[in-house]
């Protein structure tokens, strides 16, 4: 059986340890942990400027790099398996994050003053480390070990949901353009929008229409669809915002 490419990690010269026996190679690593330090990064097929992006890596969101090379890495997420190339100066080492970004955007300040311009914008499902909480004109902020500032409301901790909904969610991105291979507040495509809402709701699902369809739920009748549901059809996926 031909694999996956997308979420398996082999080259003829190297494969992820996981694939021997598998698939040939001429070496097999397991990998070392980084994770994303810029707001949000292309994964690419091949690395490329050119290639095009197959999905979307957020702030904060971990992976395994297996090969860095001529300035790019060589990858896996590690929340749903996606492997591809990323800029090696997107990547950096792992720090634990406490919280994760539930508004669409934003911005991060570089204290806990939103009058002074942002030094960063993140997108929700983006993960960060909070060490410290204050308040200015009765807006409060988390805190960032480099002092900077993020409004509170905007944050929640990693192990709570920001809402159990994920229809309530997905609704927060209409009229967020469009973008093939994008999962973020800045861009986003139909299958993004079912992972990243499905994420936020505490549901870990793959990333591709393909995946979705083989992988999430059972298959029922037209008249049967309600808020919630998924519908599929040739390369698109829709969430139902109620049985209409």
């Amino acid at each position: 059986m031909m694999l996956d490419r997308r979420l398996n990690v082999f080259r003829s010269d190297l494969a992820d340890e996981k694939l021997q026996g598998a698939v040939q190679a001429d070496r097999f690593v397991s990998g070392s942990p980084a994770q994303v330090v810029v707001p949000v990064i292309g994964l690419r097929p091949t690395p490329d400027l050119v290639a095009g992006i197959d999905t979307e890596l957020l702030f904060g969101e971990t992976l395994r790099v297996f090969d860095r090379a001529n300035g790019w890495a060589w990858v896996q997420a590690d929340a749903d398996g996606y492997a591809g190339y990323v800029p090696e100066t997107a990547i950096g080492d792992v720090v634990a994050a406490t919280h994760r970004i539930v508004a669409p955007r934003t911005f991060v300040y570089p204290s806990a003053e939103l009058r002074k311009p942002p030094v960063a914008a993140l997108s929700m499902g983006s993960l960060i480390r909070i060490v410290g909480e204050e308040e200015t004109r009765g807006t409060r902020y988390l805190m960032t070990e480099n002092g900077e500032g993020v409004i509170a409301a905007h944050c929640r901790t990693v192990d709570a949901a920001a809402d159990d909904d994920y229809v309530a969610v997905a609704l927060r991105f209409i009229e967020i353009p469009y973008l093939w291979g994008g999962r973020s507040g800045f861009g986003i495509d139909c299958s993004g929008l079912v992972q990243l809402s499905m994420a936020m709701a505490g549901r870990r699902v793959l990333r591709d229409t393909d995946m979705q369809v083989k992988s999430l739920g059972v298959e029922i009748e037209r008249d049967e669809l309600r808020r919630g549901d998924l519908v599929f059809w040739k390369g698109h996926v829709g969430l139902m915002e109620n049985e209409e």
